[in-house]
């Protein structure tokens, strides 16, 4: 699969240095993936929340930390949407989340 924004993985790095080790074995692994189907993903990421064709929820670091993406597993592209603790993700709508501009510093 081919991560699109790595750039913003590197922004949430910096502001969760905690989460780093895990973001970067996450983007590895991202990497090596062909994923057709949610289905295919959650073969590999049993604890992944699928939460709609395009919607996925990554749980990062022990559960410490969630990842949204939105997957075109036809064009096998990963978009980075939103990174935060588990108490950030408690507070907004993974449904209506969207990409976050002002990351990309």
């Amino acid at each position: 699969m081919r991560i699109i924004a790595t750039q913003t993985l590197r922004n949430y790095m910096r502001t969760y240095p905690k989460a780093e080790q895990s973001l970067l074995a996450w983007n590895q692994e991202i990497e090596s993936a062909e994923w057709r189907s949610p289905n295919e993903l959650k073969i590999q990421y049993g604890n992944a929340s699928i939460i709609n064709q395009k919607r996925v929820v990554f749980n990062i670091h022990g559960n410490n930390y969630r990842l949204i993406v939105d997957i075109e597993y036809r064009y096998h592209i990963v978009f980075i949407v939103w990174f935060g603790s588990h108490e950030e993700y408690d507070r907004i709508d993974v449904t209506k989340v969207s990409y976050d501009r002002t990351n990309q510093k």
